[in-house]
């Protein structure tokens, strides 16, 4: 859990909400964002699974015990996501 904060902190900023707004999402304080993001507090287990839905990540990357992230491919063709996959594939080489 010693990246949480840095973690959340990253995936916030990429989504260019401030603390407040992500506080407002997950109903809870700014305060208690800035204590995630700093290491001086830890999410309960409800709060760490809604935080992993905002950002479409896993409990596990938001832990630091992974480095996969999800993508929602939710609305797209079976043809658009074989193009991404292709794509993905091709990147990695």
């Amino acid at each position: 859990m010693v990246d949480f904060g840095n973690i959340l902190k990253s995936l916030r900023l990429k989504e260019n909400l401030t603390q407040a707004q992500l506080a407002q999402k997950l109903g809870l304080t700014k305060s208690v964002i800035s204590a995630y993001e700093t290491g001086l507090r830890l999410p309960s287990y409800d709060v760490l699974i809604h935080i992993s839905k905002i950002f479409n990540v896993t409990t596990d990357y938001l832990l630091g015990l992974e480095n996969k992230r999800e993508i929602d491919l939710s609305g797209l063709t079976e043809d658009e996501i074989s193009a991404l996959l292709l794509l993905i594939k091709a990147m990695k080489k």
